[in-house]
């Protein structure tokens, strides 16, 4: 899964396990399924990513999935998107100390940065309900890009609720992808949008 980025990858989980735990940025009951839940889970969205890509991972928290994105992938270019200032400073020593080179870290709400920026591909993981996802992520997908939200199993609840906050932003539901069916339970589930 992380290959050559392993080492790297296990630094993190560490830091997920002790730094993040204590911060109050990852749940004690989380630790004994940091791989499978968080790590693995995370690291399986890079395969719907295209080569070097720019990727903004809205309410990024403790990195995930940007940071895993970032270390799974070093071709492709990460800006973490967080408002709140304790998770920043952690992401912050994150990146510094796990040497990333190829990630942002930007304190501010997804719609501070609208007009601003645009990438080819916005992600999050368990940020918000799908309607006003699509409103924070969508004016920052550049046109042709994609808008890439890990989603649980109310998937198709969600997309019925936010088909007119998707049209509004110029969205096209492309598909929902299940990925890591063979080796992780419950699979990752992504709503994959395209930018018109």
């Amino acid at each position: 899964m992380f290959s050559a980025a392993l080492p790297v990858a296990e630094a993190y989980a560490t830091l997920l396990a002790v730094d993040a735990t204590i911060r109050g940025l990852i749940g004690p009951r989380e630790v004994p399924r940091l791989w499978d839940r968080h790590l693995v889970n995370c690291a399986l969205v890079t395969d719907l990513v295209p080569a070097a890509a720019s990727v903004c991972d809205i309410g990024s928290g403790a990195g995930l999935p940007g940071l895993v994105m970032a270390i799974r992938r070093p071709d492709l270019t990460v800006t973490l998107v967080e408002p709140l200032l304790r998770r920043t400073s952690f992401l912050d020593e994150a990146v510094a100390q796990l040497r990333l080179e190829n990630v942002e870290v930007v304190r501010a709400r997804a719609e501070a940065l609208h007009g601003q920026r645009t990438f080819d591909v916005v992600t999050s993981r368990a940020v918000a309900p799908l309607d006003r996802l699509s409103r924070w992520s969508l004016p920052l997908v550049r046109s042709g890009g994609a808008f890439l939200a890990m989603k649980g199993s109310a998937v198709q609840a969600e997309l019925e609720s936010a088909t007119q906050d998707i049209s509004a932003g110029h969205g096209i539901v492309d598909r929902v992808v299940e990925l890591g069916a063979d080796f992780i339970d419950p699979p990752v589930r992504v709503v994959r949008i395209v930018k018109g």
